[in-house]
C-alpha cells in the first residue's frame, strides 16, 4: 500500500439520494462507492444526512483500506434545466464524515452542470399551476 495516495470524492447530493464515489485521480478508477440507499431501510430516508454520514463514513473506510489519505472532494446537484441547483440535505454531512473518518481534503469544488440556453423549459408558456 503507497502513503500520501490522492484521490476524488464524487459527491452527487439530490433531493432524494446521497452518492459517494471516490475514485483516483484521473476518475477512471473505481476505489470505493456507497449511497444512501445502502445503508437505510426506508426510501424517503435516503437523502437524510444521517444515510448520507453513513455512507460517507463507509466509502472512506474501504478507500483508506486501498491506501487513498487524500482527497479532492467534488459536489455536485442535480442540476441541468429541470433539475435542483442546489445539492440536496445530504452533502455537507457527507463532506464532514470524510474527514472525520482521516482523509484530508485538500479542496471543495461544486460541479453542478448549469444550462447555457439550449433546450427550453418545460411548464408551457404560464409556467406550471397547481
Amino acid at each position: 500500500m503507497a502513503k500520501n495516495k490522492t484521490g476524488t470524492a464524487h459527491i452527487y447530493a439530490s433531493y432524494n439520494n446521497t452518492l459517494i464515489h471516490i475514485t483516483d485521480l484521473s476518475g477512471s478508477e473505481t476505489i470505493a462507492i456507497s449511497s444512501g440507499g445502502q445503508t437505510v431501510k426506508a426510501d424517503r430516508l435516503e437523502s437524510s444526512p444521517t444515510a448520507a454520514m453513513f455512507a460517507a463514513k463507509k466509502a472512506a473506510i474501504t478507500a483508506r483500506d486501498k491506501g487513498v489519505d487524500q482527497i479532492y472532494v467534488k459536489v455536485r446537484a442535480q442540476g441541468g434545466h429541470n433539475g435542483a441547483k442546489y445539492p440536496g440535505p445530504g452533502a455537507q454531512p457527507a463532506i464532514r464524515s470524510l474527514a472525520r473518518a482521516g482523509l484530508k481534503i485538500l479542496s471543495i469544488e461544486d460541479v453542478t452542470p448549469i444550462p447555457h440556453g439550449g433546450c427550453r423549459k418545460k411548464g408551457g408558456r404560464r409556467g406550471r399551476r397547481p
